[in-house]
């Protein structure tokens, strides 16, 4: 069987065509306040499972997929300098490991009607363990690996399987894996197994004394090791009641990360997916439902922290003519690349239709803002302000009224609380796509397209350098990113 590749970039995204309408207005970032954090590893992805012919909707995306050797794949991989790739996907709980005393047939998958997703069990030789694990090494990557959680288990009705998780299989799997020097950062258990699932579910409780012994599995195996990897779980869909239980029933210390799934556009055969993307509305659908997560895990699992295991944006292998072009894209390596771990409160006065982000900036002082115009026909023109500065605008005020002018020359001409005359310039990325079209497949940074060299190499990403005193301008469907240097604000060091 082969391994075949899909990269689910996290993050959702966007974008130009021509304005019409001009709207001016102010960001305010708060300078003293963090508001969350993330993950050293925050951009990742996927290797699926899926077969070749695996199709959707008269479209077989997966064709071929699986060749390692590509320079492209590894060159994009290392831009990110530890990628965290995740291995798994729907048929994840179908696959059985070449290695030890397996006793069922290690076959490659094939169509099946009555099987779980259309396919039959599958098979990962070690082989070809071996050659991804080269791969990862070679590329420097944070590997997450998805193991079987349905083996052992029966169907007792419809989607519900239900006893003990067989672990034989996966322990000689794990016993492989440290053999070899493999490093694996993280192990998951299960995919989409979770409250009514997909395709098929298992009760809370069930899984959650599983987890128990999966623990106790991975603490003996890596007993003394300096990197013992950690468990996540359940990789699928957010539903309360099973969430709290299944931490209920672990307890503490045994999850380590909660994962969950996130698919908001819906099925990638639906014909509305572009206005979905563009739509505010829809999209603060997905901060509501990782707020109710964090809830869950701050209440009954705080040794326990969040993570977004899979968002594809589309299921189902995503939109035709929609998922693989600029409308429902992200420039992922410049968030790598510029945004730093500590989120800081961001306030617009302008539209829900500009999406404001900024982010303590990455390996260097300042804050980088990440502006995202859903607009079709409105050019912003935004000032940005610090907060700090603001509070020092109406402290002077209070003091002295005759100082309002410097005041105001301070608020409005530095993002500090200290003004200067001379000549300071901010860094910008604007993103559009190729020629002014949604769809297009080729992404444009600051009017240039974004393409692989003749050698192979990725396209430099470079900066214009504007006045920091003069107010961005964010095109009609377009991304882009601020960097400040200069930019005052405490938390970022």
């Amino acid at each position: 069987m082969e391994l075949q590749f899909g990269l689910f970039l996290f993050l959702t995204l966007i974008p130009v065509i021509f304005a019409h309408d001009i709207s001016h207005g102010s960001i305010v970032v708060d300078g003293t306040m963090t508001v969350a954090q993330t993950d050293d590893n925050f951009v990742c992805a996927t290797i699926d499972w899926w077969p070749h012919d695996k199709c959707d909707y008269d479209q077989c995306p997966w064709h071929y997929t699986s060749n390692l050797s590509h320079p492209f794949l590894a060159e994009a991989v290392r831009a990110f300098n530890n990628l965290r790739i995740r291995v798994g996907g729907s048929l994840q709980d179908q696959v059985l490991y070449d290695v030890g005393n397996l006793k069922s047939p290690c076959h490659p998958f094939q169509k099946m009607k009555d099987g779980l997703f259309g396919f039959s069990k599958g098979c990962l030789h070690m082989e070809r363990w071996d050659e991804l694990n080269r791969f990862f090494k070679e590329t420097g990557v944070l590997v997450t690996f998805g193991l079987n959680a349905l083996h052992g288990r029966h169907k007792i009705k419809r989607s519900l399987w239900g006893g003990d998780w067989d672990s034989s299989n996966a322990q000689d799997f794990l016993k492989y894996t440290i053999s070899k020097g493999y490093h694996i950062d993280s192990w998951e258990f299960g995919n989409e197994l979770s409250g009514h699932g997909i395709g098929a579910h298992v009760l809370a409780d069930q899984y959650g004394k599983d987890l128990i012994k999966l623990k106790k599995i991975i603490n003996e195996l890596y007993e003394g090791s300096q990197s013992k990897p950690s468990l996540v779980a359940p990789g699928g869909f957010f539903e309360e009641e099973w969430f709290v239980k299944l931490l209920l029933t672990s307890g503490s210390r045994v999850l380590d990360f909660m994962s969950h799934h996130m698919y908001n556009l819906g099925a990638g055969v639906d014909p509305k997916l572009v206005s979905k993307i563009l739509n505010p509305d829809h999209l603060n659908k997905a901060a509501y439902t990782f707020g109710n997560l964090t809830h869950v895990i701050r209440r009954h699992g705080p040794w326990s922290s969040a993570w977004v295991g899979e968002s594809g944006g589309a299921y189902n292998s995503g939109g035709a003519h929609v998922s693989n072009t600029f409308v429902n894209s992200f420039c992922v390596l410049l968030w790598h690349r510029l945004m730093g771990k500590v989120v800081l409160s961001v306030e617009s006065d302008a539209s829900p239709f500009l999406r404001s982000y900024a982010h303590c900036s990455k390996g260097r002082a300042g804050v980088t803002l990440l502006v995202i115009n859903l607009s079709n026909q409105t050019n912003f023109i935004m000032k940005v302000q610090n907060s700090i500065s603001l509070k020092l605008a109406v402290s002077e005020q209070n003091i002295s009224r005759g100082g309002f002018a410097h005041t105001l020359k301070k608020t409005f001409s530095w993002v500090g609380t200290k003004a200067s005359d001379e000549a300071l310039f901010r860094e910008e990325y604007h993103l559009t796509p190729k020629d002014g079209y949604l769809q297009s497949q080729t992404m444009v940074l600051n009017g240039i397209p974004l393409e692989f060299t003749e050698a192979g190499n990725m396209p430099s990403l470079n900066p214009v350098r504007v006045n920091v005193n003069s107010p961005i301008s964010i095109s009609p469907l377009s991304i882009a990113f601020i960097v400040f240097p200069n930019f005052e604000a405490p938390p970022c060091g």
